[in-house]
């Protein structure tokens, strides 16, 4: 008896571990550790550095997810998939947090929390080239990361069309696949749909050719043998963000923006910030102030695409389409000079922030903002008060934009102060100026990207634009 306790004890050394962390649940090495360390992936909608600052649905989720547990967090990215799982396996992190979507596979090893938001597999083509409309019409390679939910799928389906030629990459991930389709480097790949969405703005010739099945739950991933301690956690955590709205206005800041692409806006778009944009660049730092540059020049962008004599049949003028009113307030003299229009309008847009409720959340300030630059603070403030009406939350930007179209309505507007305001224009303006802002945010990314050289040459060389 006393050699097999010391058997044990022995094997236990040879793991480096303290015998009491096995009586321990999950939840209490965290605590005891006080940090939560969390695997993810470099990717635009998990985890990223801008300006040396940590960004990512994931990332704020799970920073959430450490606050509401009392801890610290710590973010372990990884560079693959493999690398990935091995953290999770090895015991490394305690979860993963990388946009991962829980296949039956994977269930099979993993645990998954609740899901929040949902994917559709999507086949990737480019324009130009023959359009699939089911996989079997699938001709040339598809390539798909290794060990990706993707891989499963189409690993499933040759049992079905043996014919069906693919391949995985581990040196890539899921941006650089699309890039490879946008170059003709390969036929297709296989992504979600809402990271197509995205990356369109930046590789305008690709597109869906069609999605596969239904949509599929994206969720944290936990170690198989792990107790239930920190799962349990999760299903408070979610519940709370469910009921609080707060998850609701996370997927809107990720998600609510990359509807509606437009090919050809988006290849002229590309061009300009080439021909035009450097010329007025300067200016937009100058005078961003609190504000991010790139966001100021995207509100240029869509009033009047960097041309400082555009006028709309309202008679707003210049750069940042300034009413002869507002000029007044913010002191421009000449809406057609690019430096004054360019001050003024970060001047208006700042004051309008200044001038919303302080129950509006900081992060979304600024689409409230939008749309009041848009169609007047009054106007904005009433479909604030339609939201409320609707029994929905008026400090939630992903529902009272779904408002403001109803500012269009008698039965709706003569409730309000002000009356009838076009806000379903107000609603697609904030939509625009997210998009352009994205994509200006990507494009100032001071990694070298021969991909994307390439995509920005041929847009300037359209003969079309």
């Amino acid at each position: 008896m006393l050699a097999k306790a010391t058997l044990l004890l022995s094997l236990l050394g040879l793991g480096g571990c303290d015998p009491q962390e096995y009586a321990r649940t999950q939840q209490e090495q965290i605590q005891s550790r006080g940090a939560l360390r969390v695997g993810t992936l470099y990717h635009p909608l998990y985890y990223f550095l801008r300006d040396d600052q940590e960004e990512g649905l994931d990332y704020e989720l799970a920073r959430l997810f450490a606050e509401h547990q009392g801890v610290e967090l710590q973010m372990v990215p990884a560079y693959s998939l493999d690398e990935l799982f091995v953290l999770l396996d090895s015991g490394k992190v305690d979860m993963l947090a990388a946009g991962l979507i829980s296949t039956p596979l994977r269930r099979q090893q993993y645990r998954f929390g609740p899901s929040y938001y949902e994917i559709a597999q999507t086949l990737v083509y480019r324009k130009g080239d023959p359009r699939p409309d089911d996989p079997e019409q699938i001709q040339g390679e598809v390539r798909v990361l290794a060990g990706s939910s993707q891989a499963e799928w189409l690993n499933k389906l040759q049992q079905e069309l043996p014919e069906l030629h693919w391949e995985t990459r581990r040196d890539s991930d899921e941006e650089d696949l699309l890039r490879q389709v946008a170059e003709g480097q390969t036929a297709h790949t296989l992504v979600a749909d809402t990271l197509l969405a995205r990356t369109q703005r930046y590789y305008p010739n690709i597109d869906a050719a069609f999605t596969l099945g239904e949509s599929q739950p994206v969720a944290w991933m936990l170690d198989q043998r792990a107790d239930d301690s920190l799962l349990g956690q999760m299903l408070v955590f979610f519940d709370q963000l469910n009921r609080s709205g707060t998850l609701a206005r996370l997927n809107e800041k990720y998600f609510g923006h990359i509807q509606n692409f437009d090919y050809v806006d988006t290849r002229t778009f590309l061009r300009r910030t080439e021909d035009i944009l450097p010329r007025y660049q300067p200016l937009f730092e100058r005078y961003a102030g609190e504000l991010d540059w790139r966001l100021l020049a995207a509100i240029s962008y869509q009033e009047s695409h960097w041309d400082p004599k555009a006028r709309s049949y309202t008679g707003v003028r210049g750069m940042m389409m300034l009413t002869e009113d507002t000029a007044r307030q913010v002191g421009v003299e000449n809406r057609l000079d690019p430096e004054q229009s360019i001050r003024g309008g970060a001047r208006y847009l700042t004051s309008l922030m200044e001038r919303l409720p302080d129950a509006i959340p900081e992060d979304e300030r600024v689409w409230f903002a939008l749309a009041a630059y848009n169609l007047g603070l009054g106007h904005m403030l009433d479909a604030r008060r339609l939201t409320r009406m609707r029994d929905q939350n008026p400090n939630s930007w992903a529902e009272v934009k779904e408002s403001l179209p109803l500012l269009h309505q008698p039965k709706w507007h003569s409730k309000t102060r002000y009356g009838y305001a076009r806000g379903r224009e107000a609603q697609q303006f904030v939509n625009n100026i997210r998009q352009y802002y994205q994509s200006l945010l990507w494009l100032d990314n001071p990694t070298t990207d021969p991909g994307l050289t390439a995509q920005r040459e041929s847009a300037s060389a359209d003969p079309e634009l």
